[in-house]
Formats: C-alpha cells, structure tokens, sequence
C-alpha cells in the first residue's frame, strides 16, 4: 500500500510558500506607497546572446542561473530587502494573519488505509509544521504515532514524501524530503516496535516504494548521484529500477529495469495484489502516455516481458485476475475507459472493454470489495460510480452536495473503503464508504472557525476567444452586488493534464472573508475534459490557455463582478507561467499579478532538472516552429520597456529543484527594468524552501499572509 505516487510534474496547484524576513526599507524608498521603489540593480550582461534558428535573443541575466554565487545571493538578499519592507509597511498585515492562523487551527485527517488488520492515516492537531502518520490495531483502536516528521528537524523543513507498507502491515517504507526538493531519501520501519531499520536508500526522486507480497523487500527507482554541486539544477537522466532486500545495503540492490539508449526513460514499479507480477510503467516525459512491461514474480529470474510497446497512450494499471489485467486507459477514448488485457493474448485486437468512454471523463479507478470504483469528473465535479467486474454497473455515490471526492483506495477482500469531501467553502470531511449497502458515514469532520452558511459556491461558464465554452468556479459572500468594486483573485492552472477542482483551504477562506470573489476557470490544456481538452492547450497551441484565461477576467469586468483596478490574477508552477504570459499580454487589464515558482524564461527551461520532461507539453526552443509559438509569449522575453504593468510579487524558493529559481530570479530583474509606473514590482524569495510539497504549516501561514496582505493594499482594500 503507497499513499504517495511518483509525478514527474505536479506543478504547484496549492498555495505557494514563503516564510517571513527580517527587513528594513531601502534607501530612498517609500514602503507605504506603489512607487519610488529603490531596486536593487541587476547588472546586465550585454554579451549574452543565443541564436535560435536564425533569431537573435539576448539573456542578459544568465548570471542568476547560478543561485549560489555571490552576486546572485547578494541580489537575494537585497531583494527580499525592499519586499518586506513593503509588506512590512501595511497596517492590516497582522490581522490577516492572525486570522489565518485562526483558520487553520483545525484538526486534519487523511484518509485511512487498512493492511491486514491495522488501519493507518495521518492527522494534524491544527498548526503541526507537518502531518503526522498514526496506527491502530482497528478503525475505532486507539492510534499510536508511527511516523512523526516533526522530530526530523527544528524548523520542520523535513516533511514525509512517500509511504508504503507491507501487504501484514509489519513494515513502513517512507521518503523523506529536505526542504522542499525533490529528492528523497527513503528508510523502512517497524510498525510494531515504532524503531528504524538499518536500510538507508539515497538519489531518490519520482519514485514510489512497491513491497513484494512477503515483505522482504521492495521496488524503488532511482537516479545516478549528481555530480558535487549539481543537485538543485542538473538535469536528471538514466533514472533505473531496483529492488531492495531488506537488511542489504543500497550497494547490492538488484537492478531490475534500465534502457541506457533511452536516457529519458523514467520507470516506475508495482507489485499486483496477488503478489504474482511487477508492473513496470515506463514514461519519457510529463505526459501521461506510458508503455507497459510485466515480470513474473512467481518465477525466479524471469525477464520483463513487454505488454504496451508505444507512447500512444495513456495506461493505469488498475488490478488483475491472474494474466488478465485490467487497465484505465484513454486508447480510442479520450475522455477514458477501462480494459482488460489477456496477457496470454495481448494483440490490442483481443483487448476487451469493461467499462466503456463515457460522456464524462474518468479521473481515476480502483478495484476494492471486488468492484470497480470509477471516478468521473463532469464540468470538473466529482461524479463516482461503482461496476462489478464484468463492467455492470450497480450504483452511484451520493455527496453531500457539488465538489471533489478523493480516496477509494483499498483491496480486492476489503468491504469498506474511506473517501473524502471538499469543496471551496466545505472543510474536507473524511467518509467511511460500506461497498455493499453503499452507504456513506462519517468517519472524521473538521471543525474550523467558519460560518459556511456565509457563502456560496457556484458555477458559470463562458465563452473563450475562439468561442470554446469554458466552466468557472466562483466563491464569494452570499448577496454579491454586482456593481465592479468587488476584489477579485482569479486563478489557473491550464497545462500537464492536471485537473483544478474545488477543495477547501483557509488561506481561501480568509479571501472570502475579507470581501473578495475566487474565481476558478477550468483552462485547456488541463484534464477536466480528457485528453483532447489536454492537448489543446499544448505546444504551439498554448495561447489558447492564455486566451481562456484573459476571457475569464473579460467576463468577471462584463458581469461587474469586478473591474480592472480590484482583479488579481494568480496561478503557481504552470500557473506561474499562466500569470506571467497573461501580465506581459494585457498588462492593462489586471490590477495585480502573484506568479509563483513560475516558468518564465521558456527558452532555456529544459536545460534544469527535469525540465526536459515538459517538452511533451510546451515544445522545444530546439525545435524552429515550436521556438516561434514559444518566443511569441515566453513571459521573460515579452516584458516591454516603458509599459506600466499590473502590482506584482513574483514568489520562488531558493531550493526549488523542479522549477528552478532562476526563472522568477531572471523575470522579476527584467521586469523591474522594463515597468513604468508607480506598482510595486516586487519578488520574495523564501529560504530552505522547494517547489511547494512539504513546506510547513508556518510557511504556509506567513506566504499567504504576505500574498493577501499585497493584495489589500495594491488593490485598496479596506
């Protein structure tokens, strides 16, 4: 059992973290009033300059690439000078964040997960720097810590990144995290005893541990070590797959799986319930379309055996009777289906559908009490249906009203399964799901300092430039006068196939509270819609994201739900990318901007990490037609000298090893020297932080504090 599965690109979907700097205003710089910033100066290398198929394009901030050399530290530390001055300067900042704080004092649960006879989940008492991992011998037994991530480190920068036990529920593999990379270090524990073994694996990164049916050990995947000094920015290649027998050091790991001639190849390793098969999923980029290998674990010494043998498409394995594997797939389905694959007859001629493409889109399935749980997302809400085996269908999962469900995990034998419920303004409550009478109750409910009753949440869809309907959601106090004054923070995502759908978060909350409207477009190039949905909004194609994007801000000022001067825009990761495109486009249209941990120089982003992996999804500057559609909008070679821009405050992490610092640290330099005006331009750069997993709860506080407080004085707020 795994409740952390690998991603190549899980791009910032929630908040972006920041912690708070001790500060004092630059010389000459008045900290209470949007211009006269005194910013530090970002020297410029004139002699940079790159030929992209015959196009010359300087870059001449390539020196902040290096975020540890002096100058680019020295530029850190006097940036984060002039921001907290600013936020220090805003009288409304403590309230906002003691009522944060207040709102996020809530006990949090994660859903349960049985092995054998134990039960295991997380829980935080409220503001805990991390979740902690608890065990009882019976749903209603009396729970015992079993993993506390808060003891690893002072600052609480060390979070859990993975976990997965033994089929007996004897033993915990877990991951840990340092703060925020993406590499981990995995350890294995004894449940009983509560005491670490002496296995001790490192170079881990995208990777899930997959117990074998005994227990003795389990599959991991993992990189070559990095070169000294290379581990936050180079790229990453040759990942392998690997078993480890428990009680053997790293060093005698069996590998498993590699394809040297194919260094882009990522694998990943699942062993079947039954415990007969290893399931090799192999991808070479951010894209879902995977190939599919198989081993037989009942016999020794046998080969993987190829199943899926092309990138054409998408395949989860799902489970299996015996050689018959049931898969999720979107072959000659975008929108998804499930199939069963005779590994005695694996012609895709023989492959038999289960559960065939439906108007909505399956999200995702699991096979529990002998019954597909099928997962569906219509307009981006949570719709989940239960078939048998052979594809019939029994029933439908009531939820207490329009939002997300997540969960359903589990085994074949087991008859219950947990789930939870969110929604914008619903706090997550966690459900114990019966699978033969179908009946749902509560298992845990939160009990945040919120009057629910308050708000509302509603959809609206409008239409994008090229007329494509797109869905919306909007969040905001019940009784919303509809005459343009309201603050308005519209958010996106729109790329990798990821899906934005409702959940609940006390940052949000204390939006709403202060007054303002959230507002939610389901973007192209995201997978509310399947995969046609997705690649619509890919390489060449993407400006149709940035265009359903600037049509949702057209329709917030159209319907006077809000107007230029009161409209934020915000988005992280992809979404950083989102804003930043979107800010360089229509600067005249938006009142402020919050880019987080963004890909802003899309010329250079698949020379770091595992930047090259995004190709699939945006292109290749190595490419000439794809380097046309990219320059055109590549935030960092849009921004235009003498253009007032909208407020900004750009936010990364100097430890971010997906999407590196130097694409904020590049754009918020070009970007100060190009605006005119009197908006401040602001970048925080947090410190022992990454891309966003893991950050603790007192980042999570003081970054959203910082964001709103921003927001309040940019666009006067009471």
């Amino acid at each position: 059992m795994s409740f952390v599965r690998y991603s190549i690109f899980s791009l910032g979907l929630g908040v972006a973290l920041v912690m708070s700097f001790g500060s004092q205003a630059a010389p000459g710089a008045d900290p209470s009033r949007g211009k006269a910033f005194d910013y530090p100066e970002a020297r410029k290398d004139e002699s940079v300059v790159d030929d992209y198929h015959g196009t010359k394009v300087p870059d001449p901030y390539r020196w902040l690439e290096d975020p540890d050399s002096p100058e680019t530290r020295a530029w850190v530390e006097a940036e984060n000078k002039v921001t907290f001055a600013f936020l220090d300067s805003i009288p409304q900042r403590a309230a906002i964040r003691d009522r944060i704080t207040k709102l996020w004092n809530y006990e949090k649960f994660g859903a349960p997960r049985k092995e054998k006879s134990r039960y295991f989940w997380s829980r935080n008492s409220g503001l805990q720097a991390q979740s902690v991992y608890y065990v009882a011998e019976s749903l209603d037994g009396e729970p015992r810590v079993l993993i506390d991530p808060n003891t690893l480190s002072k600052d609480g920068t060390l979070a859990l990144s993975g976990l997965s036990i033994t089929d007996d529920g004897s033993r915990a593999a877990y991951g840990i995290s340092a703060a925020g990379s993406d590499w981990n270090e995995w350890k294995v524990r004894d449940v009983t005893t509560g005491k670490d073994l002496e296995d001790h694996l490192k170079w881990i990164k995208f990777s899930s541990a997959s117990w074998t049916k005994d227990g003795k050990g389990f599959f991991y995947s993992r990189f070559p070590e990095p070169e000294a000094g290379a581990s936050l920015k180079g790229a990453n290649y040759n990942q392998k797959l690997y078993f480890h027998a428990i009680g053997t050091p790293q060093s005698a790991d069996s590998l498993i799986y590699e394809k040297p001639e194919h260094k882009e190849w990522m694998f990943n390793g699942d062993t079947t319930e039954d415990g007969n098969y290893l399931i090799i999923t192999v991808r070479k980029s951010s894209d879902s379309k995977n190939r599919v290998l198989y081993k037989d674990l009942t016999k020794a010494d046998s080969m993987p055996v190829d199943l899926i043998t092309n990138f054409d498409n998408q395949y989860d394995f799902i489970g299996n009777d015996g050689p018959v594997f049931y898969f999720e797939t979107n072959h000659k389905a975008p929108r998804g289906k499930v199939v069963a694959i005779d590994t005695r007859k694996p012609d895709v001629s023989e492959w038999r559908d289960v559960i065939p493409e439906a108007a909505e889109t399956l999200h995702a399935v699991s096979l529990v009490g002998d019954q597909f749980i099928a997962s569906y997302l219509k307009d981006a809400l949570t719709q989940v249906k239960l078939f048998e085996t052979t594809g019939k269908f029994v029933r439908e999962v009531s939820f207490p009203g329009p939002g997300t469900a997540t969960g359903f995990g589990g085994k074949r034998s087991d008859k219950e399964t947990f789930y939870t419920f969110t929604s914008y303004i619903t706090p997550p409550t966690i459900y114990r799901y019966d699978i033969a009478t179908g009946t749902s109750s509560v298992f845990r409910s939160p009990k945040v300092d919120f009057d629910a009753s308050a708000f509302e949440s509603h959809q609206v869809f409008y239409k994008s430039k090229d007329g494509t309907r797109i869905p919306m959601l909007l969040s905001h106090k019940k009784g919303l006068k509809l005459d343009g004054t309201n603050p308005t923070l519209l958010y996106g995502y729109g790329g990798f196939n990821i899906s934005l759908t409702p959940s609940f978060s006390p940052s949000t909350v204390a939006w709403l509270e202060l007054g303002g409207v959230y507002a939610v477009p389901n973007l192209r190039g995201g997978g509310e819609y399947g995969e046609d949905w997705h690649q619509a909004g890919t390489k060449v194609r993407k400006q149709n994201v940035f265009d359903d994007f600037i049509a949702a801000a057209e329709y917030l000022i159209a319907e006077k739900i809000t107007s230029t001067p009161k409209l934020a825009i915000a988005g992280g990761s992809n979404g950083g990318l989102l804003v930043g495109a979107c800010m360089t486009q229509r600067p005249d249209l938006f009142g402020a901007a919050l880019p987080a941990v963004g890909v802003m120089d899309m010329l250079r982003f698949h020379k770091f990490t595992i930047g090259w992996a995004w190709v699939d999804d945006y292109g290749s500057s190595d490419n000439a037609e794809q380097f046309a559609a990219i320059h055109k909008y590549s935030p960092l070679h849009n921004l235009k000298a003498g253009v007032s821009y909208p407020a900004t405050m750009v936010t990364t992490a100097d430890h971010d090893d997906r999407v590196v610092p130097a694409h904020s640290f590049k754009y918020a330099a070009a970007l100060q020297a190009a605006h005119k005006g009197e908006n401040p331009t602001l970048i925080r750069i947090e410190t022992r932080a990454g891309h966003g997993a893991g950050k603790p709860t007192a980042k999570l506080i003081e970054e959203a504090t910082d964001r709103y407080a921003f927001l309040v004085k940019v666009l006067g707020m009471k």
